[in-house]
C-alpha cells in the first residue's frame, strides 16, 4: 500500500515538473520514470549559507564539531556549531586575533599585534594560557604534539609544546612568514616577501628545503601527498610534491588568493578581491567552479562535510 502511494506521489511530481528540468536530467516527456525524478539533482541556488560573526573575521578552524573564527577588528573569537551555524559563544581576545589551530582539545589563536598566542579550551572557550612567541604572529599549525606559530615581523617560527605552552624552539625561515601546514612529518611555511616556502622537519626544526613558488605566497594546505600554496600577487596557486618540493603545477584562480583548504578531494581558495572561492580538483588542478562569497574573503576551513569561508568586510562566514 505504502509503495503504491509513493509511486503515485512521484508520478504526480512528474506531471507538474517543467519539461526543461526533465530534459536536463535525462527524463523526457514520453518517459517520466518516477524513480529518476526522485533522484534529480536540484539547482544549487541555496547551498551557500551565511552566519554573522564578529568584526573583520580572518582565520577559521574546525574542532571536530564546531567552527572557530578569529575576528580581527573586534578582538573576539566566535564559536559556531558546524551542523547549523548556531553561535555557541563569543570570547574576548587580547588584540587582533589572526590564525587559529585545533590541537585535539583546545584552540590556539595568534595575536598579530602582541607577539603572543592564546590557548582556549574548545568545550567552553575558557582561556587556559597566553604564551609569548615572535613579533607579528600570524599562522598557527598543530603537528600532533606541538603548536607552530609563524612570526612575520621576526622572520621565524616558534614551536611550543601543546600540553603546557613551553617554547621548544625558534627557527629562522624566509621573510615575513604567514601561514603554515603540517604534512605528517614536516612543517611548511609560506614566506610572503621571499616568494618561497620553507620546509622544516617537525621533530627538530631543521630546514629540509626552501622552494620557490609564486609572488607573495600566503596560504598553505596539505592534500595528503602534496602541498598547495596560494600566491597573492600571481593570482594562482602552486602545487608541490611534499616529499621533495618539486613543483607539479601552477593553476590560475581568482584575484588575490589568500586562504586555502583541502576537502579530501579538492582544494578551495578564497579570492580576496574577487569576493569568491575557487574549487580545484586536487589530483590535477582542474577548475571545478568559482562561487560567490561575501566581501573580502580571507580564511578557509573544511569541517568534514562543508567548506567555511571568512568574509572580512561582511562580518560573516559563508558555508558551502
Amino acid at each position: 500500500m505504502w509503495k503504491l502511494l509513493r509511486l503515485a506521489a512521484l508520478s504526480a511530481i512528474a506531471v507538474w515538473l517543467a519539461p526543461s528540468v526533465l530534459a536536463q536530467s535525462g527524463v523526457t516527456s514520453s518517459s517520466k520514470n518516477p524513480l529518476q525524478i526522485a533522484t534529480l539533482h536540484w539547482y544549487p541556488a541555496n547551498l551557500t549559507t551565511r552566519f554573522s560573526v564578529g568584526g573583520g573575521p580572518y582565520g577559521v578552524a574546525f574542532d571536530g564539531a564546531n567552527v572557530w573564527v578569529a575576528n580581527n577588528t573586534s578582538n573576539t573569537v566566535t564559536k559556531l556549531r558546524a551542523n547549523d551555524g548556531q553561535v555557541l559563544g563569543t570570547f574576548a581576545f587580547q588584540a587582533f586575533p589572526f590564525g587559529l589551530a585545533f590541537d585535539g582539545a583546545n584552540i590556539w589563536v595568534a595575536s598579530q599585534s602582541t607577539g603572543k598566542v592564546t590557548e582556549l579550551r574548545a568545550r567552553d572557550g575558557r582561556t587556559l594560557g597566553t604564551f609569548p612567541v615572535g613579533l607579528g604572529s600570524t599562522g598557527v599549525a598543530f603537528d600532533g604534539a606541538n603548536i607552530w606559530v609563524a612570526n612575520q615581523d621576526s622572520n621565524n617560527v616558534t614551536k611550543l609544546r601543546a600540553k603546557d605552552g613551553a617554547v621548544l624552539g625558534t627557527f629562522t625561515v624566509g621573510t615575513s612568514p604567514q601561514f603554515l601546514a603540517f604534512d605528517g612529518a614536516n612543517i611548511w611555511v609560506a614566506n610572503f616577501n621571499s616568494n618561497n616556502v620553507t620546509k622544516l622537519r617537525a621533530r627538530d626544526g631543521v630546514v629540509v628545503g626552501t622552494f620557490a613558488v609564486g609572488t607573495h605566497p600566503l596560504g598553505v594546505a596539505f592534500d595528503g601527498t602534496n602541498i598547495w600554496v596560494s600566491n597573492v600577487d600571481s593570482n594562482n596557486v602552486t602545487k608541490l610534491r611534499a616529499s621533495d618540493g618539486t613543483v607539479l603545477g601552477t593553476f590560475a584562480v581568482g584575484s588575490l588568493p589568500w586562504g586555502i583548504a583541502f576537502d579530501g578531494a579538492n582544494v578551495w581558495v578564497a579570492n580576496h578581491f574577487g569576493n569568491s572561492v575557487t574549487k580545484l580538483r586536487a589530483k590535477d588542478g582542474a577548475l571545478l567552479g568559482t562561487f560567490a562569497t561575501g566581501a573580502v574573503p580571507f580564511g578557509v576551513a573544511f569541517d568534514g562535510a562543508n567548506v567555511w569561508v571568512a568574509n572580512y568586510s561582511d562580518n560573516a562566514v559563508s558555508k558551502f
